[in-house]
């Protein structure tokens, strides 16, 4: 895979390129990470870690190509309506679950070089719906984030979605799609970490001051020592998510301390890596803004450092604090 810019192309973009469904969720991770770090253009996280899980934890068919995922309001009505329903209003029963979808979904990632998107929404009956739409079924509007990766607004028109597509999910498999989400995330930026490590060591190696490489000046050292620091913590986050995910049911918590670490991680690994790079780092003769450019867009996505950092809180602290130990020491 190439480190250049991003491209629109999933990386060999067939069925084929993918790991089969029943791949050990460790490995999964680990393709994720090393996404990161190739800056591999397309929708690998969010095909392997959230649209395929989630779509087989509610039951549905999961597509053999590239996917990705979205939520937000849309516009909601049963394809058959139930006139004969004394439920609620007209129309807030169907027959079956056959949906109309109208509205548009924001910044969707590599929606461009998706076969299909998993999309959690509000459905009509007032509960939320996990529904898959091809992509032939929606209008695109090109965005970008600021690394240049694609995130499309997604524009539907009275989409009809047929049952076989739909599934009315549990409050809990909208939490796993946020926490899934921020472990992608989280797994993409421990890639680019070691990309910036990798890349920063080798400039310090080879650049000379004074008669000898900068990597020999004690300043040097210690703010290397620093940026390895970072991007471990990052890494070791991700792993101990990683194990977790065996039993997912038990996976949220670490996946938040990940998406955590994460994020919070960011500025000091993207600040030495440019401190050391000088300006050439942020120049096109230098791969760094490749990977810097992709942390910084990622950190702000699904929610962000103070988000995760709110959770885990609430979570610690619910119950008294009797939470608060055990999520120390690991008990």
């Amino acid at each position: 895979m190439s480190t250049d810019s991003p491209t629109t192309d999933f990386p060999a973009a067939d069925a084929a390129a993918l790991p089969p469904l029943d791949t050990a969720p460790a490995t999964l991770v680990a393709l994720a990470r090393d996404a990161g770090y190739r800056g591999a253009p397309g929708p690998l996280a969010e095909t392997l870690l959230v649209a395929r899980p989630l779509l087989a934890a509610a039951g549905l068919a999961v597509p053999d190509g590239p996917l990705t995922v979205a939520s937000g309001p849309l516009e909601v009505r049963f394809a058959h309506v139930d006139t004969g329903s004394r439920v609620g209003p007209r129309g807030a029963a169907g027959t079956d679950d056959a949906l109309r979808v109208s509205g548009t979904l924001r910044r969707v990632p590599w929606a461009r070089s998706a076969d299909a998107a998993a999309v959690l929404t509000e459905g009509p009956h007032g509960g939320p719906v996990l529904l898959v739409l091809e992509a032939a079924e929606w209008r695109q509007t090109p965005g970008a984030n600021l690394a240049g990766e694609p995130r499309d607004a997604l524009v539907l028109l009275d989409v009809a979605v047929p049952a076989e597509r739909v599934r009315r999910v549990p409050a809990g498999l909208v939490r796993e799609a946020a926490w899934r989400s921020g472990l992608a995330r989280a797994a993409l930026i421990a890639g680019a970490a070691r990309r910036c490590v990798e890349l920063t060591v080798a400039h310090t190696a080879s650049r000379r001051q004074f008669g000898r490489p900068l990597s020999g000046f004690q300043a040097v050292k210690q703010e290397e020592a620093k940026l390895v620091e970072e991007a471990a913590l990052v890494a070791a986050s991700v792993e101990a998510a990683a194990s977790a995910l065996a039993t997912p049911e038990s996976a949220e918590f670490p996946a938040w301390i990940a998406a955590a670490q994460a994020t919070a991680s960011v500025a000091e690994i993207t600040r030495i890596a440019h401190q050391l790079h000088g300006a050439i780092g942020f120049t096109e003769l230098s791969p760094l803004h490749l990977a810097t450019t992709r942390m910084w867009s990622w950190r702000d996505e699904d929610g962000g450092e103070r988000s995760w950092q709110q959770r885990i809180g609430r979570y610690v602290l619910d119950g008294d604090g009797d939470r608060l130990w055990p999520s120390v020491t690991g008990g």
